[in-house]
This record gives structure tokens, sequence and C-alpha cells, in this order.
């Protein structure tokens, strides 16, 4: 939703065109603001981090054309991290006309020693009580009046997710950039203790909290989430139920629908419309053959992996809407310290079971330099996104389900072992867990949808083309002959170390190109359980897509890249030729 759907102005000025600014906490709805002002793709997800690079959109209202950058959700402007070393240099350049902070009506008090830091800077600011809604069913009633009085600056009711205030934000904001008018707090604190100490009265002279109510079932389940008995066993059910969705849901859409709706109907179809057009040879074989674009390119992402990426996607959005991560994230902490990162970082390693890539931009959140290369070297060795994810259940879930559970296990233990390696050989330490639980709160059917169906068409869109493109390449390998060269060189690998068949070579190539389409040519081939196994293994810590290697160079630069790179590739063939060996020997015995 855009700012003409709120004034009913569609016009746009080329003229006078404003800046500002959109500053909070995490977890206050600013990422949710942001999106209905501007009508932008944003994902407006209820944790800590989620949008720590700067984000920027149009706004448009009553004939005016201005621009609204989403600063990183801080909690302060101590440049402690990252995220507040940007917020500092925007604030600093001062090239703003005007700050949209937003305030959490359910905790005023901790929101507000950040906001008199902002409003040292002497930028005209408007503020949005957000969440009232939120608040007024915990009982707390808060004097907008008074608080405006103390704040020296425009205090605007909103709930974002209902658009109630948008239209009142927009022209408070430019009506305090047009006069250009320094805010001024009834008393200006100067230091970090009387930010805290001003912020404790404030909130006690402006907000009451009527008649004790009961405890809602969520604010109960929230609670005994945190605690380590019910929270574990709360965070299993969450778990099995979450794979269950998606591993069960995810079979029944790929049996049920897609795979006949491809190998019935559109296959035969293509190869028929093609052969009308094209006489027999490579270029028709590489089109709909064995390898053929147009056939394998549909048959795998869109009729293997796309049901678990929809559906992981559902489970990781509801997760996050609800607010359920953080709790996670508290519950997981003493973990995940032995492997040298905070439970807060829990978020963005959740999100590696998806994509890679987000998880790596997602480390930005982590406090030191130290846990952003511990997480994204783990993520890139040992935590198999949704797509290898499909793959390997199209691989080895119609053989053996204990295949599955080893390789996934085995991928836990390269987890924490790989993690604690890198805790001890990197120098340094995590800070202590800071991280804002956010209510549990039913997610806005609105807002979910569009986060489920935008990150499955990024999914499609950064996958789709890569895999045309690595199946036309195997299809080629295929028709010249090549494949078999190929082989032959590397035979001693593959074959005698490995114990794959010769063709399985080309897996290795194309999974360079993205991780998964190392897994998905072993579908063509009779295999073992142990040489499915072997190859899953050697898929599962392999190096890193093309997309995710530009990543971490471009985060981390590229001498820490190919380093990654280099050590997924010895671990993967390491291990998978560890385990064909140790698996041959034990065979007879089990026999």
């Amino acid at each position: 939703m855009s700012c003409h759907d709120l004034d009913g102005s569609s016009e746009e000025s080329t003229s006078g065109e404003r800046k500002f600014l959109l500053v909070g906490n995490p977890n206050v709805g600013k990422s949710v603001i942001f999106s209905k002002l501007t009508g932008k793709n944003v994902m407006a997800s209820n944790y800590a981090g989620t949008t720590v690079s700067m984000t920027e959109g149009t706004i448009h209202y009553q004939g005016t054309k201005s621009s609204l950058v989403d600063l990183p959700g801080i909690y302060s402007l101590e440049a402690s991290s990252p995220a507040e070393e940007v917020a500092v240099k925007v604030l600093e350049a001062r090239e703003v006309d005007a700050i949209l902070f937003v305030l959490d009506a359910t905790g005023l008090e901790k929101n507000l020693p950040f906001a008199y830091q902002i409003l040292g800077y002497g930028i005209p600011v408007v503020f949005a009580l957000n969440l009232l809604d939120v608040a007024k069913a915990k009982g707390i009633q808060i004097d907008i009046n008074r608080l405006e009085k103390e704040l020296g600056a425009p205090v605007i009711s909103t709930i974002a997710v209902r658009h109630i205030g948008l239209k009142e934000i927009l022209q408070k904001l430019h009506e305090v950039s047009s006069k250009k008018k320094k805010v001024a707090p009834s008393h200006r604190p100067k230091s970090v203790e009387e930010y805290w100490s001003e912020a404790n009265r404030v909130s006690q002279q402006v907000q009451k909290v009527t008649e004790p109510r009961q405890s809602s079932f969520l604010d109960r389940l929230s609670m005994l989430s945190l605690q380590l008995l019910p929270g574990t066993l709360i965070a299993l059910i969450v778990l099995c139920l979450s794979v269950a969705f998606v591993v069960g849901g995810g079979k029944a859409l790929r049996s049920l629908i897609l795979l006949p709706l491809v190998n019935d109907l559109y296959i035969p179809w293509i190869t028929q419309f093609m052969s009308q057009f094209m006489a027999e040879g490579i270029w028709l074989n590489v089109l709909v053959g064995e390898y053929g674009m147009l056939v394998k390119g549909i048959e795998w992402p869109f009729a293997l992996i796309l049901p678990y990426v929809f559906l992981f996607y559902i489970v990781l959005s509801v997760l996050e809407d609800t607010g359920y991560l953080p709790h996670l994230g508290v519950l997981v902490d003493g973990l995940l310290r032995r492997i040298g990162i905070q439970g807060s970082n829990i978020v963005p390693f959740i999100m590696g079971y998806g994509c890679a890539i987000p998880a790596i931009l997602g480390s930005r959140a982590a406090t030191t330099y130290r846990e952003r290369v511990i997480l994204a070297t783990i993520v890139s060795l040992a935590v198999p996104c949704i797509a290898q994810t499909g793959a390997f259940i199209a691989l080895l879930g119609e053989h053996s389900a204990m295949a599955l559970i080893f390789v996934y296990l085995l991928s836990f233990l390269a987890i924490l072992f790989s993690g604690m390696l890198l805790n001890k050989s990197i120098s340094g330490k995590s800070d202590p867990l800071l991280v804002e639980i956010p209510h549990l709160l039913l997610p806005n059917e609105q807002a979910l949808m569009k986060k489920i169906y935008l990150r499955t068409k990024s999914f499609m869109i950064e996958a789709e083309i890569p895999m045309i493109l690595a199946i036309g390449v195997a299809a080629l390998l295929v028709e010249t002959g090549l494949l078999n060269a190929l082989g032959i060189f590397l035979q001693p690998l593959v074959v005698t170390w490995l114990g794959l068949p010769q063709e399985a070579s080309i897996a290795l190539i194309l999974g360079v190109i993205r991780r998964e389409i190392a897994v998905l040519p072993l579908l063509e081939m009779n295999l073992t359980t142990l040489q499915m196994v072997v190859g899953s293994v050697v898929a599962l810590f392999y190096l890193p897509c093309l997309s995710a290697f530009a990543v971490l160079t471009k985060e981390f630069r590229l001498k820490l890249a190919l380093a990654v790179s280099l050590s997924t590739i010895v671990v993967a063939f390491f291990v998978g030729g560890l385990i064909h060996h140790i698996g041959k020997a034990l065979l007879p015995l089990l026999i």
C-alpha cells in the first residue's frame, strides 16, 4: 500500500523532494510501517536484526514525492554493532528533513532512552506510538498529550498492521519538515544514566495499567517457551510439526499433483511439440532429451524442489511473525555459545535452512565480526538449504528413511564440530545475549501471505535460471561424449574413492552452480543405498553455490570466501570417501 492510497492522490511532483528517516528499536513494527507507507516489497519480521542494511522507498503525499529511509532496528547509538554504526553515520550526515521514530506502546520505558539520543540531534521528529491494540489488551493506557509535552515532539497513535494512524504520520512529517522546527524535550538528559532515569520518570507520568487481567494463552505460552523444561518440549513439538508439515506435505504435493502433471501431461506435450520443429539430433536432445532443458528444467525445480521450498517458507514466515524465533534463541543460547555464537543468531541460522544467502546477510546482526565469520562458515559448510532438502528427500526418501536421518544427523554433528573448532581457532569472545523478546502474536494474514509469495518468487527466479543453464551444460556433456572423457579423468576420485559410478562426475560439475544439482542427477542412476548416502553427503558439504560464494566475497572479501569454499570441498570428498569405505567394510558383516 503506497501513500497515494492513503490520501487519494497519485500525482507526483518533481520538485521539493524531501528525505525522512525511519528509526526505532527492533520489534516495534518499524518495517511494517515502512512497507505500508512506501508500498515497497519489504518483509516485516518479528525479531531483532531484520533490517540490517538501509532500505529506501518512495512515498507520495498530496502531489509531492519524498523518500523514506529505513535504518536498522537498534537499541542505542553507542555504535557497538555494524547496525548502530550505520545509524550514527546517517544521523551525523544531517541530510534529512525529519525523523519518524517508532515507539512500542507495550514497552515505552525501554524505547525512550534511544528516543532521547535521537532528539539530541535537533532534527524534527515525529513519534509513532505503535502496537496500541496489544497495549490495550495488556491493560496499558498512555496519555498521548502528556507524552508529546515531555518529548517536545508530536506523537501519533498507530496500529500499523490495520493502517491506523498512517495518514496522520504523513501529514505531520510534512508539517514538521516544512517548519524546520527543532525539537525540544521538557528535560534533555546528558548521560546514559540520565536517559534511563528520565525514561522511567516519563513512563510513570504518562502510562498507567488498569485492573489486572488474566494472561492470555499466548502470554502463558510465551513464558513457558522461555523456561528450560517446558521450553525444550515446546521447541521439540514445534520442530516435529514443522518437519512433518514440510516433508509430509511436500511429498504429498509432489506425488499427487506436481509429478503427474509434469510426467503425464507436460513432458509428452513438450516432447511432441519440439519434435515438430526440430529434427532428431544433439540440439533436440539438449532441449527434450535425457537432460533436456525443457524437461528436467521443469521437473526438477517445480515438481521435486518447489513443494518443499513453498512449505518451508510458510513455516519460517509463521515462526517469524508469531515472534517465536527470539524465544527459541534464548532457549538455545547455551548450546550456540559452544560453537562461538550467541542465541540471537538463531534467526539467520534457521534462515540458512531456507537459503544460505539471507543467512550470510543476516549475520550482520551479530555483535562481533568473529561471530559473523563463524556463522557464515557453518552455514556454508553444513547447513543444507531447503532446495537440498527437497533433493535429499527425492533421492533417499523413497528408499530409506534411516539414510535420510543419517545425512541430517551427520549435518548436525558437523555443525557442532566445525563450530567448536572455529570457536577455539578464532580469537575473541562472544558478547552476552541481548535480544528483544517480542510478544507472541497471531500473524497478520495479509503480511504473511505477501512474505510467503515474495520468498517463493525470489527462490524461483534465483534457482530456475541457474538450474536450466546447468541442465543445458549436462545435456551438452552427455550428447557430445565429453562426459565419458570427464569420467575417466575423475575416475580415481569418483569411482575409486567415493564408490560412485563414472557418470556421477556430472553431479560434481553441476553442483558448483547450485548444491542441489549435485544430488538430482543421481536420481537418473541405478544406485545402491550406500551410493545414495555417499552422493548426498558429498552434496551436503560441497562448496556453496555461485550466488552464495558471491555474497561471501562481498561480505567478507575474496580470501575468506575462497578459504571457506576450499574447506567445504575437502570436507565433502574426505567424509564421502570415508563413509564409502567404512560402509563397504561393514556391509559383509551385516549380511
